[in-house]
């Protein structure tokens, strides 16, 4: 079965796990540990930015559909109509990627990063279970000071969400509750 990992992005990209320390980011962190235990991990915004280089006319789409360069998406954070525009182009391409990708496993687990799938219908159904990691809202701006302005892109039902791993400590405490709930 497939389980995706939610989390409030800390970044000017569409999906992270919040950082640890300021000199570790443990969302990569958490993909390391989780691919070391040998579990599949899809990393959803890598894997965004690889399809705009790997799927022909997708970035030159997108960058015509929201009518900025590609080096100035991050405009897609303040501007909500750029931002779906975005989703609307990208979202399937990357749905395709995912089943593609699912396809290919032999493993029982696996995971999806994503800071978007929950509160995109379009994506339903490619997991049987919600991990988020969640820091309190003061650790996430100490981190990154638009996190709160992050938080307001996104748009789920809390319910969807089956198991919270709290960040708001070392990076081993995050491995901990990961572990215990693997």
């Amino acid at each position: 079965f497939e389980k995706i990992i939610e989390e409030i992005p800390e970044e000017p990209i569409i999906n992270n796990f919040e950082e640890t320390n300021t000199n570790t980011n443990s969302y990569e962190e958490e993909i390391k540990m989780l691919e070391e235990s040998g579990i599949p991990v899809y990393d959803s915004d890598s894997r965004a930015k690889a399809l705009y280089r790997e799927v022909p006319g997708l970035l030159e789409r997108i960058e015509k559909a929201i009518g900025v360069p590609y080096s100035n998406f991050g405009i897609i954070f303040s501007d909500r109509s750029k931002r779906e525009k975005l989703e609307s182009i990208l979202y399937p391409v990357v749905l395709d990627d995912i089943r593609k990708w699912l396809e290919s496993l032999s493993s029982e687990v696996a995971f999806i990063e994503s800071a978007t799938a929950l509160g995109c219908s379009l994506f339903d159904g490619l997991y049987s279970e919600v991990w988020m990691v969640d820091a309190p809202l003061q650790e996430r701006i100490r981190r990154n000071p638009k996190a709160a302005q992050r938080d307001s892109l996104q748009n789920f039902d809390p319910a969807r969400i089956t198991h919270i791993i709290t960040n708001d400590s070392s990076l081993e405490n995050l491995y901990e509750q990961t572990d215990r709930l693997l």
